[in-house]
């Protein structure tokens, strides 16, 4: 089994791309047993982010391990401590999927992952006692739970560089040949979502700089919704950038229940050949938000139960697996392939 870091640098400086940089903080993983006898220990760094600004900033290792394939799963609004506490049951799915991966794992946050402040008591009573077990492999995106305290400050103390520059909160990573853009959805809180505006400019040139052959973005409030927030116009143009360039996936929270749609275009026509799906999974452990009935583009939705999203990330395609904490729940799964 052969494991690279592969390094990438910001949108900022192309040409430096190719100088591999090891972080220096590497977490050691037991590996496989070849032929039943070589046991290989991998060694994986803690994920690092590729983000904007004028402070350094650490870049994401790609990973790859011929013949196996790495899996993002994860869900949004996580965790309520003495309300709602099923975010224990969800992170025992991570937990057995973790477990049963032949190849790298990262645990997405689409965001509001402790209630109901994102204060530092909330982060460490709530969250840390359950999905906090995975913390190692979790790349968030911060949601509106967490500006409640000033500036996310918690948040991003919690979960330090893997949450991005505390001024922003987005950043890129890669993930085997995935590029994975991480958006920042709490528009007055980083200056704008809009066309223009600097995380959009950002999102341009990062998508720009990339060479992957499939892209999937992930923040907190979706673009197109079902449940009670509905869709938001807000964030066309993180689709109008990521439908210019071809991206296959978004993954978002805030409405607590789980929807997919059909590849839509950034004003929510349906388009097979390039369009974006999009999946709202705030299904992570707090209280569940009831759906109207479904639209034309709906593809599946539920708001019946809990459960995380596990998506498998071949080279040109994609599974996605639903995944309920209650045996015979509500699940989805599918495949589909990168433009």
């Amino acid at each position: 089994m052969v494991v690279m870091h592969r390094p990438m640098s910001g949108p900022s400086d192309t040409a430096s791309r190719r100088a591999p940089r090891r972080h220096p903080r590497w977490r050691q993983a037991a590996g496989l047993a070849l032929a039943g006898t070589l046991l290989i220990l991998v060694t994986l760094a803690r994920p690092q982010v590729r983000g904007a600004g004028s402070s350094a900033q650490m870049v994401p290792p790609v990973v790859e391990i011929p013949g196996t394939d790495p899996v993002l799963i994860g869900a949004g609004d996580i965790a309520e401590c003495g309300v709602h506490q099923n975010d224990e049951a969800t992170a025992r799915l991570l937990d057995a999927a973790v477990e049963g991966s032949g190849g790298p794992v990262v645990v997405f946050d689409a965001g509001d992952s402790a209630y109901p402040d994102g204060s530092p008591g909330d982060y460490a009573r709530c969250f840390n006692t359950s999905w906090g077990r995975h913390k190692a492999r979790i790349l968030p995106a911060a949601g509106n739970h967490d500006y409640r305290s000033p500036g996310a400050l918690p948040y991003f103390t919690y979960f330090g560089a893997a949450a991005g520059n505390p001024a922003q909160g987005y950043y890129s990573y890669n993930l085997g040949t995935w590029h994975i853009v991480v958006l920042n959805s709490n528009c007055k809180e980083v200056g704008g979502c809009g066309a223009g505006s600097a995380q959009e400019k950002w999102l341009r040139a990062d998508l720009a700089a990339s060479a992957a052959s499939c892209t999937l973005a992930y923040w907190h409030h979706p673009r197109f919704s079902n449940g009670g927030h509905h869709n938001d116009a807000s964030y066309q143009p993180f689709w109008r950038a990521l439908y210019d360039y071809g991206a296959e996936i978004v993954l978002a929270g805030h409405d607590h229940n789980y929807q997919r749609y059909a590849p839509l275009t950034p004003g929510g026509q349906p388009d097979e050949v390039r369009g974006i799906r999009e999946f709202v999974v705030g299904t992570g452990g707090t209280e569940i938000y009831a759906l109207r009935p479904p639209t034309s583009v709906t593809e599946a939705q539920s708001d019946t139960g809990f459960g995380v999203l596990k998506m498998t990330l071949h080279a040109g395609s994609y599974d996605w697996e639903f995944l309920p904490v209650s045996a015979g729940g509500f699940t989805d799964k599918g495949s589909g392939t990168c433009h």
